[in-house]
């Protein structure tokens, strides 16, 4: 998300927008408070609240990056009723792949909420299913992928060994442990196949003993969270990349991962399968099961044929989320908040 909002900002900035962020994860002042586990929250809640307030003095339209869970409840739904009070239009552009469960704990403090904004927008069919369920219409706004950095390798820069790429934060939702399993498999056959986890967070350490527990830690590389360029180059690199969550929406990683060439297999869980056509743009696999998974990866890797026919549809399908393509939406969201004369969503 914070990969969307800062390329979401730089595109409008080149069709002459003025933009103002807003940071939800401002560093704590004192720096001593990030220490303070129980109290910090309220140390970065105050200074963003008032920031709200201060900017809404000098803007025509909030856009409001919107996740599920707490990330909801103090930054999300803050910056709606800010905006409400200071007579501003909002478009709260939601992204959680955990809307359904979120919703089903939370929905009446969430929809009373979403009532307050001009207009909904949502990356992908797969969450305009789940708000039209609970009686809220939204805009399909996809991702933007930039199709300048993220595209094919040359023919001198194609893989060499098989080169299995995952893009996902090392979080329990995105499920690397199956990847790696799943990798442990492939190598049976393939030994000479190795893994790069392009990704940082909690779980670094139990995925580093569990690659060795799998006897396949000389071949993977925990690369750490890595800058746009670099991580085009490791696209570029990979002969198919894994995407094993549990929980998905849109995830730039697949689409990045298509606009680079890279074969992909991916989990079918919630707004993937929007994405990605199975057997014909990429191969979809069920959640948790690193035998399919595997077996997937190792068609990739032996059918070059059947991959080259992946790589050249997914290319094709990936200029759907390219600015120009997506600049209209937006242009056209953007009307729709501005012109809504009562300042609430949409009801189905």
């Amino acid at each position: 998300m914070a990969n969307q909002t800062r390329q979401l900002g730089e595109l409008l900035r080149g069709e002459g927008a003025q933009i103002t962020f807003v940071q939800v994860n401002a560093p704590y002042w004192p720096q001593w408070v990030g220490r303070l586990r129980g109290a910090r929250a309220i140390f970065r809640f105050l200074p963003y609240v008032v920031r709200l307030w201060r900017v809404a003095d000098r803007v025509d339209l909030f856009h409001i990056m919107a996740n599920s869970g707490w990330s909801w409840h103090l930054y999300a739904a803050p910056a709606v009723w800010v905006c409400r009070m200071r007579g501003v239009c909002t478009v709260v552009n939601y992204r959680g792949g955990e809307a359904e469960m979120f919703l089903a704990r939370s929905a009446r403090t969430v929809l009373s909420t979403l009532r307050n904004a001009n207009a909904l927008a949502v990356p992908s069919g797969f969450l305009q299913r789940v708000f039209g369920e609970w009686g809220i219409l939204s805009e399909v706004v996809p991702n933007i992928v930039d199709l300048d950095r993220f595209r094919p390798a040359s023919a001198r820069q194609g893989p060499g060994i098989a080169h299995i790429v995952v893009a996902r934060a090392l979080e329990p939702i995105y499920d690397i442990p199956t990847a790696l399993r799943a990798f442990s498999l492939v190598r049976m056959e393939i030994p000479d196949a190795r893994m790069s986890l392009a990704g940082s967070g909690p779980e670094r350490d139990k995925l580093v003993s569990l690659a060795r527990d799998l006897g396949v830690a000389e071949a993977v590389t925990f690369c750490g969270s890595l800058e746009r360029d670099a991580m085009a180059e490791l696209y570029r690199s990979a002969s198919v990349v894994i995407n094993p969550s549990r929980v998905d929406n849109m995830p730039n990683s697949v689409l990045e991962a298509m606009a680079s060439g890279a074969p992909v297999v991916s989990t079918n869980v919630g707004g993937v399968p929007f994405i990605l056509e199975d057997g014909v743009t990429g191969l979809l696999v069920p959640a948790g099961d690193h035998t399919a998974m595997a077996d997937a990866v190792k068609r990739v890797l032996r059918e070059s044929n059947f991959a080259h026919r992946l790589r050249d549809t997914a290319l094709r399908e990936v200029q759907k989320y390219a600015w120009p393509r997506v600049r209209q939406r937006w242009i056209d969201v953007y009307a729709l908040a501005l012109s809504d004369p009562r300042g609430e969503a949409r009801a189905a």
